[in-house]
């Protein structure tokens, strides 16, 4: 297995800090996940999932990343690198944020810099799966030049797989 470099854990863009968790992220994340519409789930659990998200950064050499926008210093998101339905040779590009911050490029804005992180790794091919009914996801890698790999059928309706590689 080809040794990876390890993925640098704060990006910055023009808009845009992505950067390691902290405990403190819990409420808003907890929140971002209830904006999926099943629930608030507990921040306590939240907390759990944040530490386990670190510890796996610890020994992937990748990560999931909290967006905050530069000026006003809120938490809108996160996008990174994960195992996902993938592998730590080829990971998946993730994101999500708060509907409020839809449509104004940031998911665009961070996936790029996740993307050159990702390539500063070594890595040759990075994946992401997106629900098919997502087209703004869909848009946003279609931008970065993902290209649709096969759509397979998954409890929560068709995904579409998508390819990218690295350079």
């Amino acid at each position: 297995m080809p040794a990876y470099e390890t993925m640098p854990f704060h990006l910055e863009t023009e808009r845009l800090t992505l950067r390691p968790w902290a405990v403190s992220d819990a409420a808003e994340f907890s929140a971002l996940l209830a904006e999926r519409g099943k629930g608030t789930p507990p921040v306590e659990r939240i907390r759990t999932s944040i530490a386990e998200l670190l510890a796996a950064t610890e020994t992937s050499g990748i990560a999931l990343l909290p967006i905050q926008r530069r000026v006003e210093g809120d938490f809108i998101g996160y996008c990174g690198l994960i195992v996902g339905r993938t592998t730590l040779e080829e990971p998946e590009i993730a994101y999500e944020l708060f509907q409020r911050a839809h449509g104004c490029g940031y998911a665009t804005e961070a996936a790029g810099a996740v993307l050159e992180a990702a390539a500063a790794t070594g890595r040759k091919r990075l994946w992401s799966t997106v629900g098919t009914w997502n087209t703004a996801s869909l848009r946003v890698l279609e931008k970065h030049g993902f290209e649709r790999d096969r759509v397979s059928m998954e409890e929560n309706g068709e995904v579409v797989w998508l390819t990218r590689t690295l350079l």
